[in-house]
């Protein structure tokens, strides 16, 4: 048995999708008799000018040896915790700091693009690419983060899906009345666009958001002005129990972010035989989603999104139909291939 770190960025007070898929892989490397620990430092991201302190902070830990005994192997995730050094250093990336990247002139990015926020984002792509490089092993979260390494590093890697924390637990109820949408209240997550298409439909669909973040004001204002009354539920945080509950009754799944890494909203959704409802743009979605085959998926565009709200609200064996189409695809994904490949730790 191995003495493992698991290296994790932690913004405080934040938990979603990277914070669980760590502790569940912590978990399940402990049920397979390995010593795990989880070494988590803080992110600083405002401003700019203090996210190399972060990456600094990463490369000046020394974690070969914890208590005088050697740590057999290091799995890094999300940036900047991959610049950690270790002689066997595995990466599985959940994302980079996609404000540098992909998001860069964009609204979702911190950076303005003056010659002090372009010199961070150059010594960023550096310290990234030297720090990657090391990895005896790469692998990311999704082919669409997999794409993102190679288009703006050069590095190959390979996709490794993660089980849902859920794994298991998920079960397949009646299709109800509301369309569930369980995702972080975030601008990248969209959220708007289920509100603004709410406010097109022609048939009385309700909407059950669960979720805390930093948009939830925003978005319960935007309810407020399209006049949706109590067609929208805002319940902040749900207990697990009664998350897989919701997702067992749904009518169907709205999951559509930016460009999203993976999306483990898609895989519960499937879990629960739900259909998912997203757009063309939504990245690691679309690995799984297929409009009309387990799905509608649509242009970014509310009432393209309200004509699909319809469609499902007025046809529940459509429903039934795409959602247990989507469960065969998320069956294979299993911690037994996760921690095999990340153990084996020699493919790029």
């Amino acid at each position: 048995m191995s003495r493992i770190l698991i290296c994790a960025t932690q913004v405080p007070f934040v938990r979603g999708g990277a914070e669980y898929l760590v502790e569940s892989l912590r978990d399940e490397l402990q049920r397979r008799g390995h010593t795990v620990d989880v070494v988590a430092l803080p992110f600083q991201w405002h401003p700019v000018e203090r996210i190399i302190d972060s990456a600094l902070a990463w490369r000046l830990l020394d974690i070969s040896h914890v208590n005088g005994e050697p740590v057999d192997l290091v799995i890094a995730t999300k940036f900047p915790s991959y610049l950690i050094r270790h002689a066997r250093k595995v990466l599985w990336l959940v994302h980079q700091h996609r404000q540098a990247y992909d998001w860069y002139g964009t609204p979702l990015s911190d950076f303005d693009g003056s010659p002090s926020h372009r010199a961070v984002r150059e010594q960023i792509f550096r310290i990234d690419s030297r720090a990657l490089n090391e990895c005896q092993a790469r692998f990311t979260i999704s082919h669409n983060v997999s794409r993102r390494l190679e288009r703006f590093n050069g590095l190959s890697s390979t996709p490794l899906y993660p089980p849902s924390r859920y794994a298991g637990k998920l079960w397949a109820g009646d299709y109800g009345d509301y369309i569930l949408s369980p995702a972080r209240l975030d601008r990248a997550k969209r959220i708007d666009l289920l509100l603004a298409a709410l406010a097109q439909t022609a048939s009385p669909v309700r909407a059950i958001i669960a979720g805390t973040g930093p948009d939830r004001e925003r978005l319960q204002r935007l309810a407020a002005d399209y006049g949706l009354g109590d067609r929208v539920s805002f319940r902040g945080f749900v207990p697990d129990d009664e998350l897989i509950d919701l997702y067992a009754h749904a009518r169907a799944v709205y999951y559509a972010p930016v460009d999203e890494d993976y999306g483990f909203a898609t895989v519960e959704a499937f879990g629960a035989a739900r259909p998912v409802i997203t757009t063309d743009d939504a990245g690691g979605v679309l690995e799984f989603v297929r409009h009309g085959e387990n799905g509608l998926v649509s242009p970014p565009d509310p009432a393209a999104i309200a004509g699909h709200l319809d469609q499902l609200t007025g046809d529940v064996a459509l429903a039934a139909r795409l959602g247990r189409a989507g469960r065969p695809l998320v069956d294979g994904i299993t911690w037994d291939r996760v921690i095999g490949a990340l153990l084996g730790g020699n493919r790029r």
